[in-house]
């Protein structure tokens, strides 16, 4: 009986199903209540799990939602309604579940939109409402408990939070981890993430989009496949296997260029086909739905029971016509058409066929077991095929285990890798991109000629220039290719082992291979996928050596000891001749085989281990270990070998590298690579969290000695200001401010805010009531804090000017609403002026020390060194005082006050005036100062033209001096003066030289000492300026309308 379950409240209902048998890849279950007694298959669902390409990947079945637009509209209405984001926050999809507070559970709906993890739940008067952004979720899994049978873990913050009865848990799991991933990669990874990312646009992105992106990821790395393909088609078939002489069960895939198949009945034999080595599709027997596919050197695959197998047979030749091109079908009869499109740009051979030449006739009993692993692979390739067409199955595995031969080695790896694909599909790259980056100089090639020396320097092609001179290249066209990793180290050393038995075009693509597809994010600035992957080392040592779990409390300490195989797949800590053979397995297996090796090395010295008594002892024992790995079966000559230090002790023993790999994947085989691939997921939430909080806390301690705020405002705080950064990211394809996030700068310039981000969060915290002027006025703070002029502050910038604010005495605040009022205008207000990759240029100690010693400077300036204020800048420092009084208590007297310090500095400026005047009248003018005055003149003549200020036409009204404005944009009133007529002589001391504008004659200015000196008789006003803000309301209103602001 089939089942269309709708989502119900109850939490027996959510077992519908019981599990009869189930085994890796197929459950058999039944209906609660049907089939008990019965033998037959009622009330049974049979269905597949585990295999490579599970079910869940490949579906192309409609969402409930999909099928029910007017559902989701109303959805969409609701979520809006209900929490209040910016229209442009797409909501993804939405379900039924319990949100679990302490052990009550509130019954709601989770709503998954682009950005945030929502949640609602009105129950009995009792409302909840949950907001959480995804890039601020750090532990994301699935858990059960006594209480709770089986929920949904998110950690936010150091928070848990825990959503259960979930009708389809394991879509809604699959979904917040393709949204959190989403949002990881989008906002902390810029050097996977560009504009070219599926999912680029966020206003995009929908529950088929993440489906679709999550099933091609799969896809390609299940066959390691070129970024370029994606899953067009998947048809569920039997593959006439030759050599066993049966019928696979398995799903044909489809590709733009690719026809490949993947078994699912635990035989491991998966299959790949580029079209373009198909010439015809027959359709030999319709009564079995069967198609026969030819391919070029007289093969041909026989696939049976394909439910739409004429479909299929029209999709492939469609496909063939337009798959490929002429270069791709030219092969080398030498290499028996593996490196196919090779580019003759460069032509060398690998390194160890020139330094180390195959001798066929040497006898050495190590050179014949070296012919007889070449003589099994021959007869491999004879039954399973070679090249692209080749079987990959179980045996081969074994034969990968015992040793790839030296002469295969490169072809194999190229094979297995997928990089034989990326080199067929762009047939002469490699040659180009050295033609572009010849003679070029850059940081990643001043950090590749320090390194090239370093390379195996022991090994005979890396002390001569013909192997120097082709890693130079190898790696230099890597840096041009991909700018965001350049050059990372660990590149050097597994570049110099790909180039000895590679070609260098060979090289070339296996490094792609690994740095963008096998190991991706680990060489960056942050190394983020070694550490993911030292996450899950860690999580696989709890669950298979538990003595050693029990023993040591802490496992980071195999995390830092590790980190160098994870980097360099063991080729720093074993022999070369060793270490090939786990680059052997690690490009067939992938990471799983270097987890693999960790545990079985581990294992080995578990007794050593448990002696130890602290990290320095355990590290001895694991280096000694690794100097005793030798491979007895090593064609190579002495000269080439790494020799150990205890390579002549016969008193060590010896541990062979080949019995060592096969333990590890007797004892460990059973870790499947879906496994390590949602621990991947899992961990790397954690970890970037982490990096993030060690960023925050670096800033934050930095930041603590300079301000009052306190440890738990300071966090608050931070994080406000990162989120700013964020939001205007959230719904942007290309925001500024996310090209201008850099993790590889110092920790206080990761988070910065440009002009327009700093306004919004600086209206939400300022102290005082939102006024006219409030843009105009956070745009002055922006340019006054803006102090190395590059358009961008960082968060030590903000905070030392909310401190000012918020904690500093009522002179320095004043200080701080006075310079607010001598910044000048500027055309560029808002440009940044910082390049986006600026963290990648070469330190300048200079200008270093240039800035520190003008930081020094700043710290010790004077009230008495600020310049005088003109009269627009004192008009607007009055319309500043009005509009911040608005709406206080007092803001009568507050007013008052300004008006009577207004017409008091009016009254000081014109006796000043007059005292200068009759001095300069007894005072004879001598010639100096007759040819200066043309150009007055010429001032108060230019000035006459202009029409008469707001100012001046007050200065008619001397008795006004208790003028009391009756609103905001009233400032202007008060500026009179005692006289109508202006002075042609300016009262601008000469020491001032610095003042951002000049004077204009007949105008007045005044200092800084005046109107401090003026405001402190004002009691309201200095008690205004001194009385205590409470930071915390603020924060938590500025937390609560951040993202309403961003409507």
């Amino acid at each position: 009986m089939w089942l269309k379950p709708e989502e119900v409240l109850l939490k027996n209902a959510l077992k519908l199903w019981v599990t009869e048998k189930s085994n890796d890849y197929f459950v058999l279950q039944r209906r609660r209540g049907y089939g008990e007694d019965s033998g037959g298959l009622t009330g049974k669902l049979p269905g597949t799990r585990g295999c490579p390409c599970s079910s869940t990947i490949l579906d192309n079945k409609k969402t409930s939602d999909e099928e029910d637009p007017e559902r989701l509209r109303e959805a969409v209405l609701r979520f809006e309604r209900l929490f209040g984001l910016p229209q442009r926050e797409k909501l993804v999809t939405y379900f039924s579940c319990s949100y679990w507070r302490g052990r009550v559970p509130n019954q709601g709906w989770i709503y998954l939109s682009t950005n945030f993890l929502c949640f609602y739940s009105y129950m009995l008067g009792n409302e909840v409402k949950l907001v959480y952004p995804w890039d601020e979720v750090s532990r994301l899994e699935r858990t059960s408990s006594v209480l709770l049978a089986e929920s949904i873990r998110v950690c936010v913050r150091g928070e848990d939070h825990f959503f259960s009865m979930l009708l389809r848990l394991q879509q809604t799991y699959l979904i917040m981890q393709q949204l959190a991933d989403y949002a990881i990669v989008r906002f902390f990874n810029k050097e996977t993430f560009n504009a070219e990312h599926p999912l680029a646009n966020p206003l995009h992105v929908t529950q088929r989009a993440l489906e679709i992106h999550a099933r091609n990821q799969s896809f390609r790395a299940f066959f390691r496949l070129p970024q370029e393909e994606n899953l067009c088609e998947v048809y569920e078939s039997f593959l006439w296997v030759p050599f066993s002489h049966v019928n696979t069960l398995g799903k044909i895939c489809v590709s733009e260029n690719y026809l490949c198949f993947a078994s699912q009945d635990g035989s491991q034999c998966h299959l790949i086909i580029p079209l373009w080595e198909v010439f015809s599709v027959e359709l030999p027997d319709r009564s079995s739905r069967a198609l026969t596919v030819c391919l070029r050197g007289k093969r041909a695959l026989r696939f049976s029971e394909v439910r739409d197998f004429e479909r299929l047979a029209a999709t492939i030749r469609r496909k063939c016509r337009t798959a490929g091109s002429p270069q791709h079908f030219i092969s080398n009869p030498d290499e028996e058409g593996v490196m196919v499109g090779q580019s003759q740009a460069v032509s060398t051979e690998a390194l160890m066929n020139v330094f180390h030449p195959h001798d066929a006739e040497n006898l050495d009993p190590k050179m014949l077991k070296e012919r007889m692993k070449e003589q099994s692979w021959q007869i491999h390739f004879a039954e399973y095929g070679r090249g692209t067409g080749m079987f990959c199955t179980k045996k081969t595995r074994d034969l990968i285990v015992r040793g790839v031969p030296e002469t295969l080695r490169g072809e194999l790896w190229m094979l297995f890798s997928g990089a034989v694909h990326d080199m067929t599909s762009h047939p002469g790259y490699y040659g180009r991109l050295l033609e572009e980056c010849m003679g070029s100089s850059s940081l990643a090639c001043d950090e590749i000629e320090r390194d090239l020396h370093r390379s195996l320097p022991e090994h005979p092609a890396f002390q001569s220039d013909t192997g120097i001179s082709a890693l130079r290249r190898v790696l230099t066209a890597y840096a041009h290719r991909n700018p965001k990793i350049g050059y990372c180290q660990a590149m050097n050393i597994l570049t110099s082992v790909l180039l000895l038995y590679a070609k260098e075009e060979e090289a070339f693509w296996l490094l792609v291979a690994v740095c963008e597809r096998m190991l991706p994010d680990y060489f960056n600035r942050r190394i983020i996928g070694a550490l993911v992957d030292q996450a899950v080392f860690e999580e696989l040592i709890r669950e298979h050596l538990t003595q050693l779990t029990e023993h040591m409390t802490d496992l980071s300490f195999f995390s830092s000891v590790s980190l160098s195989w994870f980097l360099t797949l063991f080729i720093s800590v074993l022999p070369i001749e060793s270490a090939v053979n786990v680059v052997d397995c690690f490009f067939y297996d992938g990471i799983k085989a270097i987890l693999q090796l960790g545990l079985a090395v581990l294992d080995y010295n578990i007794d050593n281990l448990l002696c130890c008594h602290d990290d320095a002892e355990a590290v001895t024992v694991l280096n000694r270990f690794f100097d005793s790995v030798t491979n007895k079966d090593s064609p190579l000559p002495v000269t080439v070998q790494q020799a150990s230090a205890t390579a002549n002790d016969k008193s060590v023993q010896k541990v062979d590298i080949s019995n060592l790999i096969k333990e590890a994947y007797e004892k460990y085989g059973d870790i499947r690579t879906e496994e390590v691939e949602n621990m991947r997921k899992r961990n790397k939430l954690y970890v970037i969290q982490t990096l993030e909080d060690t960023t925050k806390q670096n800033v934050l301690r930095v930041v603590a000695q300079d301000v009052k705020f306190s440890a738990a405002q300071l966090d608050e705080l931070y994080m406000l200001f990162k989120r700013q950064h964020f939001v205007s990211c959230y719904w942007s394809v290309c925001s500024p401010a996310l090209q201008n996030h850099d993790p590889s700068l110092p920790y206080l310039d990761q988070y910065q805010l440009d002009q327009s981000q700093f306004s919004s969060l600086f209206n939400l915290l300022q102290p005082w009531t939102t006024h006219t002027h409030a843009r105009s006025l956070a745009r002055s703070a922006f340019r006054l804090l803006d102090e190395n002029g590059d358009g961008l502050l960082n968060f030590k910038d903000f905070i030392c000017g909310l401190d000012i604010l918020y904690n500093k005495s009522f002179t320095e605040k004043l200080t701080f609403l006075f310079k607010l009022h001598l910044q000048p205008d500027s055309a560029e207000d808002g440009v940044i002026r910082k390049c986006p990759e600026r963290g990648r240029a070469k330190v300048d100690l200079q200008e270093y020390l240039k800035q520190w010693q003008e930081d020094l400077l700043r710290r010790e300036e004077n009230i008495k060194d600020l310049p005088r204020i003109n009269q627009v800048q004192f008009i607007g420092l009055t319309k500043t005082l009005y509009g911040v009084f608005h709406g206080d208590e007092e803001e009568e007297s507050l007013y008052r006050a300004v008006a009577r310090v207004t017409s008091l500095l009016l009254r000081m400026e014109e006796v000043g005036r007059k005292l200068q005047e009759s001095s300069l009248q007894k005072t004879p003018q001598s010639t100096p100062t007759s040819t200066a005055q043309p150009e007055t003149e010429t001032l108060a003549e230019g000035e006459g033209d202009q029409p008469e200020s707001p100012v001046s036409q007050q200065e008619t009204a001397p008795s006004h001096s208790d003028i009391t404005p009756t609103s905001t944009s009233r400032p202007s009133t008060p500026t009179s003066s005692p006289t109508g007529t202006s002075s042609p002589v300016l009262d601008t001391p000469t020491d001032t030289p610095s003042s951002p504008s000049k004077v204009r004659d007949g105008d007045w200015s005044f200092s800084f000492e005046q109107i401090l000196a003026s405001l402190l008789n004002e009691l309201s006003v200095v008690r205004f300026f001194e009385r205590a803000i409470d930071t915390d309301s603020l924060i938590a209103h500025a937390r609560k309308n951040q993202l309403k602001d961003a409507h």
